[in-house]
């Protein structure tokens, strides 16, 4: 049932879109139309397959020119903003912002050439292998909205017969007939103008990692015979005859030069070099003894006498912007000036950055009635030990308190602290490792203090160690290995108020026991996200977390037995901890996208341990999981919180096990403003019953147990950040009795009560997932 005050909304939003397209015509002047769509019909024969069709169309409206102004919904918001920020706008001021940066002037049927589009079909039709494609087209008016549609007719598609690779018999040609195999072009297949592209950078690359710096594709020519019939093509594959005789000659790696504290303000130059400079075959420039020279050469992939390859190029390059430390990375291979020579000379100029920087971030947050900031200071080092090592040593400082709802004695908290951190651009071992050559592996040693004080309750002192390695593998994997991971937590004072707490709800005691935990962990990354021509993408990250393990199996930890091993008056901690976060985003369109995302967290306690330290435990609600819901306040299972004091509520709830679901619809608004639309699903669970958490037992009806939200929100694309807003509301409420869950008869806009316990606004910054 949609009650009153939905009603309202969904009649103010169709009056807002009718509004908005009314306006935009009436600014249009005497005989001025509208050009709202253009639109190709394909007319196949019958052995174009259908599945086809739509991709094709699709495709082909993509290059359509000039492109609509731009929609949602039937709306055209950029427009209505340029219309009513008026004529004879200066660009500065509101309305010059409005007019400017986020509207966009009407584009008119005047500005649409027909027959230009009918060429530009015709011509991508043809780069696909329909060379008698037809095209026509027809302009619909109706309300000084004109339409126009394509009529395309492809006809036959032509396809390659046989692909001759016409080469002598040099080194050269040897080359590029042996990688025949490889080739992108295979007789059966349809003609495709970019294929040929393709395999023309094909056997540039090829010829690349043989030594041929020189060359390049467009010395390849690629000859089409559409004459043989049958709709068949023969493709010839040759070398143009004007092709220089350098680019037709490996070449071979001379001297390398290698200046590590260059200035951009120095220019190029490669005369006046120190001959005293020379280390293991390297000339190193560097008067200042900026660098190590060891550690200067260490990502270099060519040697004196290397033949040239283009993979080695792009690692060394890939190499040394990897290590952290250099702002800019030129390089030039210049010929040895002397005849017939097939030497190069290799130049590396490396702009250091800053050795030194202060940063100061101060960061204030919002969520629900819960507000805050944090501040820190980081002091960063990135040449520590003259081996681009980066030193970071930092301070901070939080506060966060709550504003509204039911205010427990532990609501409100400041936590201050310290880090230190010298991070390594190689793998520090024992052993002669390396996990990858063609990526900066790093080695980080990280030490960490922090106090945290909850008004009124407690205070917790934290100390942490870690000892790892973080390597690429390639550009869309990559691994964090943390050989030690040591942390402690002891609590410091409790106050009296919360030791009442802790007799009427003996959960809370979790929060504050000793820990202390020390093992290994990895994470294994996966994404392809940065390949913005696929329109699904995808994003994993899957880690171990290990405790106590081999001291719990030394020692045959037994908790049950009270065979409880502890360290610095603390159990250590023996537990196995794995989780993964999956995440799908599929393109709508130019500037929507759809996101969604999989958790799922297990954690096992034994040996020395009854159950996961807290800080390891999982938990729900947040502007990072279940928007509709505060953090810590969902689970376990159907548990609920009792209220101590009267009506406090104590947002500490924890489990072994969780499951979320996230879905979101993105959309680019106008300027730098996007919209969201989406729906959050999940919960946490306990391995093990709880007498004090009835309920809080993972079995085989979790479904029935699933928290569920949803809500809209914008995100604002700035420069250097993205900032969002949310604004959501619960539908399903997991400790509700059974039958009642579902809340969605319980939406009430109109009412009060209702937005100040429904209504969950979120500040936050980057995108939730």
């Amino acid at each position: 049932m949609i009650n009153k005050t939905t009603g309202y909304f969904l009649f103010l939003l169709c009056m807002l879109a009718l509004f908005s397209s009314c306006s935009n015509i009436k600014y249009l002047k005497e005989g001025e139309i509208l050009y709202v769509k253009g639109k190709v019909e394909l007319e196949p024969d019958t052995s174009f397959p259908k599945k086809y069709i739509k991709p094709l169309q699709e495709n082909l409206e993509g290059y359509l020119r000039p492109q609509p102004n731009s929609s949602i919904f039937g709306l055209r918001p950029k427009l209505f903003f340029y219309n009513i920020a008026g004529d004879s706008v200066s660009e500065k001021g509101i309305k010059g912002w409005l007019k400017y940066k986020v509207g966009e002037p009407p584009v008119l049927l005047s500005d649409v050439s027909r027959t230009y589009n009918e060429d530009l079909l015709r011509n991508r039709l043809e780069n696909i292998g329909f060379f008698n494609a037809e095209v026509r087209s027809d302009t619909t008016v109706k309300k000084k909205k004109a339409t126009i549609t394509y009529f395309a007719k492809p006809n036959t598609n032509y396809k390659i017969k046989e692909v001759v690779f016409e080469l002598d018999s040099t080194d050269f040609g040897k080359i590029i007939a042996d990688s025949k195999e490889k080739s992108l072009l295979q007789p059966g297949n349809p003609y495709n103008f970019d294929v040929i592209v393709n395999e023309r950078n094909r056997i540039d690359n090829e010829l690349k990692e043989k030594g041929y710096y020189y060359f390049n594709p467009d010395l390849l020519l690629i000859q089409v015979d559409s004459t043989i019939g049958n709709h068949q093509v023969n493709l010839y594959v040759t070398v143009k005859d004007n092709a220089p005789d350098m680019a037709l000659h490996p070449y071979y790696i001379n001297n390398i030069y290698i200046f590590p504290d260059y200035s951009l303000q120095q220019g190029d130059y490669q005369m006046g070099i120190p001959t005293d400079s020379t280390y293991q075959g390297y000339h190193i420039i560097d008067p200042g003894h900026t660098y190590r020279k060891r550690e200067i050469i260490r990502p270099m992939s060519f040697q004196k006498g290397s033949l040239y390859n283009r993979s080695s190029h792009t690692r060394s390059i890939s190499q040394l912007i990897g290590m952290g430390t250099f702002k800019f990375v030129k390089n030039n291979f210049i010929p040895v000036d002397s005849a017939n020579s097939n030497l190069l000379d290799v130049y590396y100029y490396l702009t250091p950055q800053p050795v030194k920087s202060l940063h100061f971030e101060i960061l204030g947050k919002t969520a629900s009635v819960y507000n805050g900031s944090d501040v820190s200071v980081s002091w960063l080092h990135r040449n520590a030990f003259k081996g681009a090592e980066q030193l970071r040593i930092s301070v901070f400082g939080g506060y966060e308190f709550q504003t509204g709802g039911n205010v427990s004695l532990n609501s409100s908290f400041y936590r201050y602290g310290a880090e230190a951190s010298l991070t390594f651009p190689k793998i520090v071992s024992p052993f002669n490792w390396s996990p990858t050559r063609r990526y900066v592996p790093h080695t980080t040693i990280k030490t960490r203090y922090e106090l945290l004080n909850r008004t009124n309750a407690y205070n917790l002192n934290s100390m942490s160690f870690n000892f790892g390695y973080a390597w690429r593998e390639n550009v869309r994997k990559e691994h964090a290995l943390g050989l030690l991971e040591v942390a402690y937590v002891r609590s410091g004072s409790i106050t009296d108020a919360y030791e009442l707490e802790l007799q009427q709800n003996p959960n809370l005691r979790h929060a504050i026991e000793k820990q202390f935990i020390i093992g290994p962990n990895y994470v294994f990354t996966f994404t392809n996200t940065m390949e913005q021509q696929r329109k699904n993408t995808m994003y994993l990250r899957a880690g171990l977390d290990l405790s106590g393990n081999i001291l719990g199996l030394i020692n045959g930890s037994n908790y049950k037995e009270g065979k409880i091993y502890n360290f610095l008056d603390a159990p250590i901690a023996q537990y196995i901890r794995t989780e993964a976060d999956f995440r799908n985003y599929t393109k709508m369109g130019s500037n929507s996208e759809i996101a969604a995302r999989a958790m799922i967290g297990f954690g096992y306690a034994y040996g020395n341990s009854r159950t996961m330290p807290y800080i390891k435990q999982f938990y729900a609600g947040g502007p990072n999981s279940l928007r509709a819901f505060r953090a810590r306040t969902i689970g376990p299972g159907s548990y609920q919180p009792e209220a101590i004091n009267g009506g406090d509520f104590i947002p500490d709830m924890s489990g072994d096990i969780k499951i979320e679901l996230n879905a979101e619809y993105r959309k680019k608004l106008f300027s730098i403003v996007h919209g969201a639309a989406f729906v959050d699903a999940g919960n946490i669970w306990l391995l093990n019953e709880d007498e004090n958490k009835p309920g809080g037992k993972f079995s085989k009806n979790f479904m029935n147990e699933m928290a569920v939200g949803a809500g809209v929100g914008l995100r604002f694309d700035l420069t250097f950040l993205v900032l969002r807003t949310d604004l959501a509301i619960p539908l399903r409420i997991p400790y509700l009795p059974k039958g009642d869950r579902w809340v969605l008869d319980k939406i009430d806009f109109g009412d009060k009560e209702w937005r100040k316990n429904n209504l969950i606004f979120n500040l936050a910054i980057g995108y939730p997932f």
